[in-house]
């Protein structure tokens, strides 16, 4: 049996993941804040995803070693990983270790969890968003940008109620800051 993690997000101080162009590019992290990351998605096993994600993520796929440490050991990790593609709108994909899911219910998430010995991560509010309201998610791991965007995609669902409790909390070098949340039941 898995644990079933919403994250790792990077968002805006004003709560979204992509301001109103669809752009994230605020958010990227400096080579000391990869690391970081990178160590965060170590005990992740399988990744699932949306369309949109999927596409943004696809990069890791073919990644060409050379630019920096902390993405060369990404593309690494990132390769090692399963990942479930969650579309109605592909028919197929053509990636390693991926597999499509056309309709993702709560209770077939939690059938990928059960299957899965180590951390499930749900990345992208929409796709984790059935996840988020029914309560099932184990951990939520947000990465705080200090940048205000106004408008765009949130992270979390607007109709979404959660008792938490924070279970750590660091500031990175870039200042921005790690959170790491469970539930308080």
């Amino acid at each position: 049996m898995g644990t079933l993690r919403y994250g790792l997000m990077s968002c805006s101080l004003d709560g979204y993941v992509a301001d109103a162009a669809g752009d994230f590019d605020w958010g990227a992290p400096d080579e000391t804040v990869h690391a970081f990351i990178n160590d965060q998605v170590r005990d992740v096993r399988t990744f699932v995803v949306g369309r949109h994600m999927f596409d943004a993520m696809r990069v890791w796929d073919t990644w060409t070693p050379g630019e920096s440490a902390a993405a060369d050991e990404f593309a690494e990790l990132w390769k090692d990983i399963d990942k479930v593609v969650c579309s109605d709108s592909l028919a197929a994909v053509d990636a390693p270790r991926t597999r499509l899911e056309p309709r993702l219910t709560t209770d077939r998430l939690g059938e990928i969890v059960a299957e899965t010995d180590g951390v499930v991560e749900v990345s992208g509010p929409t796709t984790a968003a059935g996840a988020l309201r029914a309560g099932i998610v184990d951990e939520i791991t947000l990465r705080v940008v200090p940048a205000v965007v106004g408008a765009g995609l949130r992270v979390l669902p607007d109709d979404m109620r959660a008792d938490l409790r924070l279970a750590e909390s660091q500031t990175l070098r870039d200042g921005s800051v790690f959170l790491r949340y469970t539930p308080a039941r």
